[in-house]
């Protein structure tokens, strides 16, 4: 059964209840698939835009309130065959089922997805239904469920040029990844730290990440005793998270202005998930990256290596990596400037300032083009 929460009144003209053009789009689970949706759906406000995600995961917390939620229950494929696939498949099967009804009841002129488990269900309902599919695609090595249902999407969004060709049977288009709005300008940070000390912003993406928390608190009093402030994002999981307390160093599990804090940071320490990539490119921001080890296929590894190669970043295996080798390389970095606007420089060619836009207009243009509409 799908559930749907209603929206929250947001006092939008009467024009936009009501437009020519329904768009269901299905992002659920992390802040890398939900914030490029976010930020495409924020470049539609003349389309009117539902929301399908996995209950208990990110989708109430981050969708914004005007776009109803809907929520079916669908997981990911188990690495072996046996009873626990059976289950997923009944319940793939069920899904289907669900958000096809959802499509005709509604009756939604197309797709948007992000990737992910949800994506099975809506790209199968839609192509059942005859509607367009669009996927975005922002990882450089695409996930299992890109590659098998790519060819079933009228148009594939990617987030680097180097992933087409994982996808031959694909209708490819190079967009680059959309980020929200708000680092699309100048955000003033809320924080109190000095004006002119050089600044590290550590962050594990949108879940945390529990070993780069603790490699970061080991190293982090020398940075300290050099002067440097910390503002250490360490997720809502970390039961140390407390354990290091100092005048220069803010913990938080979470933080909602990550424009602001990225434009102010002289260096980041990070994950490479797609998402938080583009927004270090975006914001002119240099990184050491710490790819996640056990991302699905080692595709963090992948989105890494794009930014060391042009030199960004520089990217350690966590494996490999120690609190001497992390402390002896931000204290490094720090106290080169030149090295760290030649890296800000590398990372902001890595960047697409308009990739919202192209996304919203390849949207149109599927959607649009098979509804027989005509949209300036």
């Amino acid at each position: 059964m799908i559930v749907t929460e209603s929206p929250i009144a947001v006092g939008e003209p009467d024009t936009l209840h009501h437009p020519t053009i329904r768009l269901l789009i299905a992002a659920s689970g992390t802040g890398g698939h939900l914030f490029p949706a976010i930020a495409l759906a924020q470049q539609l406000p003349d389309y009117k835009i539902e929301w399908l995600g996995v209950p208990d995961r990110l989708d109430r917390e981050l969708v914004p309130a005007e776009y109803p939620l809907n929520t079916i229950s669908v997981e990911g494929f188990q690495q072996r065959f046996g009873l626990g696939t059976l289950r997923v498949l009944g319940r793939l099967a069920s899904s289907v089922h669900q958000v096809r009804q959802l499509l005709k009841t509604e009756k939604f002129d197309g797709v948007f997805t992000t990737g992910g488990y949800i994506a099975g269900p809506a790209i199968i309902a839609a192509r059942w239904q005859g509607l367009p599919v669009i996927l975005h695609e922002s990882n450089a090595l695409p996930g299992k469920v890109t590659r098998f249902f790519s060819p079933l999407c009228t148009a594939v969004a990617i987030g680097f040029e180097s992933t087409s060709k994982y996808l031959p049977r694909a209708r490819t288009v190079c967009v680059g990844t959309p980020v929200r709005s708000s680092f699309r300008d100048v955000q003033m940070l809320e924080l109190p730290i000095p004006e002119n000390v050089p600044l590290i912003v550590v962050v594990g993406g949108s879940q945390g990440a529990l070993a780069v928390n603790q490699l970061v608190r080991q190293s982090a009093p020398a940075w300290l005793d050099a002067g440097v402030w910390i503002v250490h994002l360490t997720g809502e999981k970390d039961p140390d998270a407390a354990s290091l307390q100092h005048p220069q160093y803010i913990q938080m599990p979470f933080y909602d202005n990550m424009a602001g804090l990225l434009q102010r940071a002289n260096l980041a320490i990070s994950r490479a998930g797609a998402g938080t990539l583009t927004e270090l490119a975006v914001t002119k921001t240099p990184a050491i990256l710490i790819p996640y080890p056990f991302a699905a296929e080692d595709h963090q590894a992948f989105n890494a290596a794009s930014f060391a190669e042009t030199g960004a970043a520089v990217v350690f295996r966590q494996e490999e990596l120690t609190p001497q080798q992390l402390e002896g390389e931000v204290l490094n970095l720090l106290e080169s400037p030149q090295t760290l606007e030649q890296m800000a420089q590398k990372a902001a060619a890595l960047a697409v300032p308009d990739s919202a836009e192209q996304l919203a207009a390849l949207v149109r243009q599927v959607v649009e083009q098979k509804k027989g509409a005509s949209r300036q």
